[in-house]
């Protein structure tokens, strides 16, 4: 039966429907809510009983099934109002209290909490108890304290509000952060498209300014942006998985299935649907509002059945095998290296806390030979909480709980930066992992391409055009055939517009390929807009649409004699093969025979191709005299016997910046492959316009028949020996399928020949590439020409489809990779030195010259303010001057080792110089032995000063991790940076010089300030000192820390193995809210960024 035979019939009762602007009944809502949770025969029943027919809805929609509505603004605005957006809800932001909540349940911060707590009760206990506290104390003086010590609880207290401070910083980091992926997801709601027809015109609009009542056209690829009726259909198929969890695809049509719903995807055929249900009320959003709310609620397990039901159905797109993409490289080896350095820091803390009590005891109980009395209970407690605090402080600096802010605030910095260089960042992972790149599998067209397609030359009446012809050098009867054919058989969503002043180039919309052939059409004068309007789309008979496994598109018309005509287009070496026929000089069909078509394959197609032309043939059979209908489901007994029309060539512009671009990643220790559907000879002109052939290197290009004979074995499958005989050679695959590009992406991955796993980046834009572009390290989509399926599939989106953003994306990568280990050599000196100055400092003088309070700023400053300046350096070219560091390096270079050891080596010289002869050299009194509640000494205050002043000037230090001399380069140009070290220097000033026992400091003369700041200048000298060391020296001890031990790929996140070993690192409520940010980032893109734009 033909489709669409179906007449929309006239509703039995008109009284029902609203005038225009008159909003609908109550239960007229809820008869459309109804509706949608139909199926089947059930949904058409419904839809003739409430609503008589599809015509009937129309009409209750006040829509226009032909021309859409009206292009008024009060209209839409009215119909939201009415039914709301098409936003699907979001789940609200935490709370700056939550956040707050979540960096108290920090392990060593509650301990400092618990020891504030304790010196605040043992302060005011000892004003009341009563007996003789004299002779308790183990240092004279005891009389001076006994009458300060009214003064005592302040100390609890400002830890206290040391930990408040340290809470608050924390807080706002993650809020900021927070703030940093809701603003990104604002972004991509603005710059989702989806199309509409709207006053008979076809227009591409915000996805969230669909309203009910709109029709919207849809094809193969697309993602379906609301609920809808279908009201025209051909060949309609829908994959439903992702509500259903049923793989089968499931075909629609007006005589048995005509519902649509949002969410699901266009693998085959085209049609146009009406609106029914938008926003919160579609069927995705009814799922997204129950998951947001058992979110809110803490229904943990609802949420994850609404999770599991949602996404039933992503496994069509995955491989029949499983396979778990390896997991960061960074993020593996900061999650080693933090437990290492947790352990270590355990150690030392433990270490100190057991020296200090056991030098206290022998020295109070055994050689002073004090007794324990009750009046002295309070002031032993409190020496007790006093070494207790200085063990945790050593804990606090020495556990590296900055890293997953670092890497997190570096991540968001360059997703956010990235966005602007037009790649939209699905997964964060991908931003890390593209760094580490090895491989990059490329399509052409629009990537290396301009994808800006034109007919530059033509093979009619079997005359080779080298330029276009005239439209009377070609007879009319071709003309016809090629107007009709061009007209029918191109998608009616593709189209030409011309510019007005003529000295613009053409507007194309739609597929460009089939847009040059349109354009075509208007050089010989040919209105092909009017042959339209005769045979209107849903007058078409049959449309095989094309797709990857066909390689062809042809659509049937039926005549008014009751015959058929099918018009075919598709590659010529597919195409011609099917045709036994050909268009004469006169128009006529002569025999084509295989010796003509040899001839015409090495005459007019090979001179095509080796100039890089796409060469398309168009042909066409008629279906006469026959005594019954032609089953039209067996496609190999009806796309054959053709009549060839003509041959044209297609000129796709290189981009002129990308031989270039390809230079540069190919001295970036990144190979470049390209993988396309074209033939042999025009990838290979291509190939070597881009530079990815070189005649001087030995590497080739290979056909999809030969490689696939090349890797297969006897039985047909694939041997991955014999598949690494060929990949590290080969450049450029021809004529390929989405399944040899999948099995080439993981042949590549799965080899070990190298020596080391390769990470594949590949491009992809077509449903079928969703398998290669899921199994890739990393997946990019082209925003312009992928479908909704591709994007989904992907991890990063080209929102221009050029191989530069690419490139921009490893720069970025590289720069956050380098970034981390900027922070991370800035962040482990800093660490050694405080662990050893604290650690030496109280087993020396049974006190650390860095106090508690002086502890956790400085914790602030290698925390906190260092992660946001040294993850804001901005990515320059000379990232792409060396290859990708690989799996097996370890995260801490030579470079780094050396930089970390030279400059702990110069601060602790300084540090310990002015601890213990700082006295002579300065005259001023000692600090050292001093009393358990003494005032702060100018001493201590000036190692204290001095120690931040050599980090401040550390921290410029740090900006470079690969040796270079020159640290000040660029600083000018990094505001944060700049921000944020004046603004540590001007509160250090004010806690120096204001801060008074608060933060145990006391003011500090000019002088004794001028000496800071030049012996913490002094470290950029040193610096250089450094610098001029060979790394070759540490060697040996980065293979003792770290070894080179290969890691393997991972089916399980190595974060979730090793849970025993991250509370070593950091209580695990804060590494999951650090997770919880990410992965509502990537749920968000899960969901919405499948309809990302169409174009800019």
């Amino acid at each position: 039966m033909r489709p669409f035979s179906r007449h929309l019939r006239t509703p039995d009762s008109p009284s029902r429907f609203s005038p225009i602007g008159e909003p609908l009944q109550q239960e007229t809502l809820k008869d459309l809510e109804q509706l949608m949770k139909q199926r089947g025969l059930e949904a058409l029943e419904w839809l003739e009983v409430h609503f008589g027919g599809v015509s009937g809805l129309c009409q209750l929609l006040q829509t226009d099934p032909e021309l859409g509505l009206p292009l008024d603004p009060k209209e839409l605005s009215r119909r939201r109002e009415q039914f709301g957006t098409n936003e699907v809800p979001k789940t609200r932001s935490r709370y700056f209290l939550e956040l707050v909540w979540d960096a108290l349940q920090d392990t060593t911060l509650i301990f400092l909490e618990l020891a504030a707590v304790a010196l605040l009760a043992l302060a005011f206990y000892e004003l009341k108890v009563s007996g003789d506290t004299k002779g308790c104390f183990v240092t004279r003086g005891s009389e001076k304290e006994e009458e300060d010590k009214v003064v005592r609880w302040p100390e609890g207290a400002v830890l206290l509000m040391s930990v408040a401070l340290v809470v608050l910083v924390t807080a706002l980091n993650d809020w900021n952060k927070d703030k940093q992926f809701k603003n990104l997801e604002d972004q991509v709601v603005l710059s989702q498209k989806g199309k509409v027809m709207r006053s008979g015109q076809i227009l591409e609009v915000p996805v969230k300014d669909i309203v009910v009542g709109d029709v919207v056209p849809v094809s193969y690829g697309d993602m379906l942006p609301a609920d809808g009726v279908l009201l025209q259909a051909q060949n309609l198929k829908m994959n439903e998985s992702s509500l259903t969890g049923e793989l089968n695809l499931v075909k629609k049509s007006l005589d048995l299935d005509p519902l649509l719903l949002s969410g699901t995807y266009v693998m085959e055929g085209w049609g146009k649907i009406l609106v029914t249900a938008v926003g919160p009320n579609s069927q995705t959003g009814i799922i997204l509002t129950w998951l947001a709310a058992s979110a809110q609620q803490g229904r943990l397990e609802e949420q994850r059945k609404v999770l599991e039901w949602a996404n039933q159905g992503k496994s069509m797109i995955k491989p029949r095998h499983s396979y778990s993409k390896a997991k960061p490289v960074l993020q593996k080896k900061l999650t080693k290296l933090a437990v290492l350095i947790g352990k270590c820091g355990m150690l030392i803390a433990t270490i100190t806390v057991v020296i200090l009590v056991t030098y206290f005891v022998i020295n109070t109980f055994v050689i002073e030979g004090q007794k324990w009395t009750y009046g002295c209970t309070s002031v032993y407690i409190k020496y007790f909480i006093k070494f207790f605090i200085i063990g945790i402080t050593i804990l606090v600096v020495t556990v590296p709980d900055g890293l997953p802010l670092a890497l997190t605030q570096s991540l968001a910095y360059s997703v956010k930066k990235m966005m602007k260089d037009k790649n939209l960042v699905r997964h964060l992972d991908a931003c890390e992992t593209i760094a580490n790149a090895t491989t990059i599998c490329l399509d052409k067209t629009g990537t290396l391409t301009m994808n800006r397609m034109t007919v530059v030359q033509a093979y009619i009446g079997e005359t080779h055009y080298q330029k276009l012809p005239k439209t009377n050098s070609i007879p009319d009867v071709i003309l016809e055939y090629l107007l009709k054919g061009i007209a029918v058989n191109c998608s009616y969503t593709s189209n030409v517009i011309l510019s007005k002043d003529g000295k613009k180039l053409v507007q194309q919309i739609g597929n460009k390929t089939e847009c040059a052939l349109l354009g075509f059409l208007l050089h010989l004068e040919l209105d092909y807009e009017t042959e339209r309007n005769k045979i209107p789309q849903q007058s078409l008979y049959k449309v095989y649409s094309f797709n990857s496994d066909r390689k062809s598109m042809s659509t049937v018309l039926k005549l008014s004699s009751g015959d058929f005509l099918m018009f075919t287009k598709g590659p010529s070496e597919i195409v011609l093969a099917k045709c036994y026929k050909i268009l004469n000089k006169m128009g006529e069909p002569v025999e084509l025979t295989d010796t003509k078509k040899k001839e015409i394959v090495q005459n007019i197609i090979e001179p095509m191709t080796s100039e890089g032309l796409q060469t398309i043939c168009l042909a066409f059979r008629e279906f006469s005299d026959l005594e019954k209908e032609p089953d039209w489901d067996r496609e190999e007994d009806i796309i054959t016997q053709l009549t060839c029309i003509a041959l044209v060539g297609i000129e796709d512009p290189v981009r002129p910046e990308i031989s270039s671009a390809i230079r540069k990643c190919q001295r970036a220790g990144i190979t470049v492959r390209m993988i396309t559907g074209d033939n042999l000879n025009t990838a290979r002109a291509i190939a070597f316009k881009c530079g990815i052939l070189d005649p001087h290197h030995n590497c080739f290009c290979l056909e999809s028949g030969v490689f696939n004979r090349l890797i297969c074995d006897k039985r047909g499958k694939v041997e991955q020996k014999l598949l690494d005989r060929i990949w590290p050679r080969l450049r450029v695959l021809a004529s390929s399928s989405p399944t040899d590009k999948y099995m080439l992406i993981k042949g590549i991955i799965d080899s070990d020949i190298l020596g080391e796993r390769q990470i594949v980046a590949v491009t992809g834009d077509g449903t079928n590439d969703g398998p290669a572009l899921k199994v890739a390290d990393v997946g990019f989509a082209l925003g312009i020409t992928g479908t909704d399926i591709a994007r989904e599939a992907s991890d990063i989106i080209l929102m221009d489809d050029n191989f530069t953003s690419i490139m921009k994306a490893i720069m970025w990568g590289r720069n956050t990779y380098d970034n981390i280990s900027k922070f991370l050599q800035f962040h482990l000196t800093v660490s050694v030195v405080a662990t050893v100055v604290t650690f030496i400092g109280a087993c020396v003088t049974q006190d650390s010259p860095l106090k508690a309070v002086q502890m956790l700023w400085i914790n602030l400053i290698m925390d906190a303010f260092a992660s946001l300046a040294l993850a804001a350096e901005k990515p320059t070219e000379a990232l792409l001057l060396r290859k990708p560091y690989g799996r097996k390096q370890h995260l801490l270079s030579s470079s780094m080792v050396k930089y970390i050891l030279g400059h702990a080596a110069y601060q602790l010289t300084v540090t310990f110089v002015l601890m213990f002869v700082g006295e002579e050299l300065f005259d001023f009194e000692s600090g050292r032995k001093a009393l358990l509640h003494a005032p702060p000494s100018t001493h201590y205050t000036m190692v204290f000063n001095t120690f931040v002043m050599m980090q401040l000037f550390n921290e410029i230090n740090a900006r470079k991790i690969h040796g270079e001399r020159n640290v000040f380069e660029g600083i000018l140009s990094n505001n944060i940076f700049c921000t944020i070290v004046g603004g540590t220097f001007a509160l250090q000033f004010l806690i120096v010089q204001f801060g008074g026992n608060v933060f145990s400091c006391t003011n500090l003369s000019p002088d004794l300030w001028l000496w800071c700041i030049f012996l913490g200048a002094g470290i950029l000298v040193w610096g250089q000192f450094i610098t001029t060391i060979p790394s070759k020296y540490v060697e040996p001890l980065i293979r003792l820390i770290g070894g080179r031990v290969e890691e393997k790929i991972d089916t399980v996140c190595p974060v979730e193995s090793m849970t025993e070993d991250l509370l070593w690192v950091q209580n695990p409520s804060r590494i999951q809210n650090q997770k919880r940010l990410i992965k509502s980032y990537h749920s968000y893109f899960h969901r919405s960024g499948s309809q990302i734009i169409q174009s800019l």
